[in-house]
This record gives structure tokens, sequence and C-alpha cells, in this order.
């Protein structure tokens, strides 16, 4: 939403101060846009022995067939080496892979060169990942999820500190100088929603105390929070403008285009309409969400390795979730210039912020707070509370 010409707006950083890297898997094979492909690399993976596993499972320096890993927390993966590991595949769960790409991934310490258990900690149906996006390349800084996020390169800021919602990842005290000086009661979405409206490129937040413009932005954040999270009731367009299947769609579709004119999004010779162009040309970091959404599905792996057991044609759920990804697209396209057409007016600025003490932010607000009252599993089924 709002812009600002002075520079002392406060940093993200200093408002959601806790972040953590984003999860690095180390290797494609873990992570699928279907659940099924992920459970036969796993079989496949189990089947095979000595050198021909190892050679499957593409060791790196963090992770070999060897490495003795315990148990993410909240997931019941076993903890022998991989080495000796049999039985079925860890139940797979959704993960953010790519901006707007939900995906499947295997939930297995031992296949994560740096799964970020702090992450796995806090995730729950309370939390919400905001996910910084490449510095100045293109579309939204900030994007949001209720999935855990394997999103790189930027940080990841969960809402909660501790699961159930409960400690918000906020400077202490902003919530009560933001309520004194608005005249509200202003939640933790409320913060993260306004952060989403107002975020400029520089990662700086303007903040105001004017409580109707204030309502406006939190307003506009939560359309955008509720279109990134895509959980509970699913968005839809007015019926004229809800894109539909036109022409079925190939069992392996190749390639990708755009008419402009009629507005169709073309796989091969299946066509989807109404695509609005303000869809198709969405681009975060620098590329087209569509593009990066249907290569991930399509580009062949290398063959003989994991990563190539996939559907032997395109599933229907990918269809729908085609549709459903135009839709929160073309929606968020909406919102966007209701986002950057006011001025922020009575500025809170960070200088105001450090005068009431919330900034700058003690240092134990910055890293993990201490959440297990239980013991997870370590590697070859030691417990250890931490």
């Amino acid at each position: 939403m709002p812009s600002v010409t002075h520079d002392d707006a406060p940093l993200l950083a200093d408002l959601m101060p806790w972040s953590v890297a984003p999860p690095r898997l180390g290797r494609r094979w873990p992570a699928a846009p279907d659940a099924a492909s992920l459970k036969a690399r796993w079989d496949a993976f189990v089947k095979a022995d000595g050198p021909d596993r190892e050679a499957l499972f593409e060791p790196t320096r963090s992770r070999t067939l060897h490495s003795a890993i315990g148990q993410l927390p909240g997931q019941s993966s076993g903890t022998e080496k991989l080495a000796r590991a049999s039985g079925p595949c860890p139940e797979p769960v959704r993960a953010l892979v790519a901006p707007f790409d939900e995906q499947w991934l295997i939930p297995d310490h031992r296949l994560i060169d740096s799964a970020r258990p702090e992450l796995w900690r806090v995730a729950d149906e309370h939390q919400v990942f905001a996910v910084e996006t490449a510095t100045d390349a293109g579309g939204p800084r900030l994007l949001a999820t209720s999935l855990l996020p394997l999103l790189r390169p930027g940080r990841v800021r969960p809402l909660y500190r501790r699961p159930g919602g409960t400690e918000p990842n906020l400077a202490p005290g902003l919530l009560d100088h933001l309520g004194t000086r608005l005249g509200l009661s202003p939640t933790p979405l409320d913060v993260l929603a306004w952060t989403v409206s107002a975020l400029r490129t520089d990662l700086t937040v303007p903040l105001t105390e004017d409580p109707g413009l204030w309502a406006r932005g939190v307003e506009s954040g939560r359309r955008t929070l509720w279109l990134l999270r895509r959980d509970g009731e699913r968005p839809k367009l007015p019926g004229g403008r809800r894109p539909y299947v036109r022409a079925p769609l190939p069992s392996r579709p190749l390639a990708l285009h755009y008419d402009r004119d009629e507005e169709t999004l073309r796989l091969d010779e299946g066509r989807i309409s109404p695509v609005p162009q303000e869809a198709w040309d969405f681009e975060v970091a620098g590329g087209r969400v569509l593009e990066q959404w249907f290569a991930a599905r399509t580009q062949d792996p290398e063959p003989g390795t994991l990563a190539a057991i996939r559907p032997p044609t395109w599933p229907q759920a990918w269809t729908s979730e085609l549709l459903e990804l135009i839709t929160v697209l073309a929606l968020l396209t909406e919102v966007r210039p209701q986002q950057t057409e006011p001025t922020v007016t009575s500025p809170i600025t960070a200088t105001e912020l450090r005068k009431a003490g919330v900034l700058p932010v003690p240092d134990t607000a910055r890293r993990p707070a201490s959440v297990l009252d239980h013991h997870e599993e370590g590697p070859e089924g030691q417990f250890a509370l931490l």
C-alpha cells in the first residue's frame, strides 16, 4: 500500500526480528508436484542396494547414506541410517517449493541437507510464514504461506514464535505502542497484513497513526494474505471471467504459450481461457509464475535419477491447481493498485519507536524460543529433550 518520502521507516527485520534461512533440500527428488511419485521414488530407493542406493540418493557433504540424523519435529520418519532404511515412505506433506507452487515433500530429516528444525517446531494451523523474495527482481517482496516454505534465497519470518499462535514474532512492545497511537487493539495478523500491504522494496515498513489509513491497509493486506495462503474457502472470479478448459489438455503437454489477443493459455493443443494478461504477466523474483509452475511439471529430469519417477500422464489434479493459480494471480493484480496509491500520513517512525523503547529489540527476540516440552527422536532411535 502506502509509499513514503522520508527514510525513517522501521526495517522489517526490526519489526519481525526472528528470521530463519530457508530450508535447503540438497537434492531434487524428495519434493514433487504429486505425492504418489514421492512414494514411488522412496520405494525405488529402499529397493536398491550398495552403490546403486548411494547413486540414487545423491550424497552431499551434509548428507550421505551413513549420516546420523534425528527426526524432524512433529514427523515420524525413521532414524536409522539410510544405508539400512526400509519400510514405507514417510507420509508426504505439503510445502511451498516455489512462489505460488504448492508441492509435496517427504518430511525425512535424513533426505534434507538443511531442514531448519526450528521452523518445523512452530509449523501448525495457526502459523503464517512471511517469506522474503529476491531483492529488486520484480514482483512482491514478501510472500506468505501456511505451509513450510522452501523458497530461496530470502529469509523466512514466522508470525509466531511458539506453536498454537502464541508469542508473536514482533518487536516487544510494538502492539501496545500501535494500539495507543491508533486507538485500536491491533492483532499480530493485522500487523502482518499491514506489512504485506505497505512493505517497500528496501524492506522498510512505513507505519501510521492514522486509524482510517491503517484500517484500509489492513483490509487490503488481509485480502492479499488470504490469496497467498489459499486455505479455507477457495478464491473465485466472477462467472464471466472464470477460467475454464476450452479444449482438453493432452496427456503430456510439452509447450506453454499465451495468446494475448484471445486471453488464452495454450498447453500444446489444450486451451484454457479466459486468462487475464495480468495473470500471465505476474512475476516473482524476475520470473513469470505460470511459466515456472508449468516447467516444474514438464521439464525432463536426468534419466536414471529418482526425480525421473513422475506421473506418466498429466493428472487432472494439476489442471484444477492451474485453474486456481490463474484465479489467484488475477485477483492479486486487482489488490495491487490499492497498495501503491496512498501515501502514509502521520507516520510512526523508527526514531519514535526507539524513544518509546520498542527499538532496538533485545537479542533474545532474534533467536528462536524454547518450544519443546516433549522428546524428539534422535539418530538411531535415541531420544533428546531440547
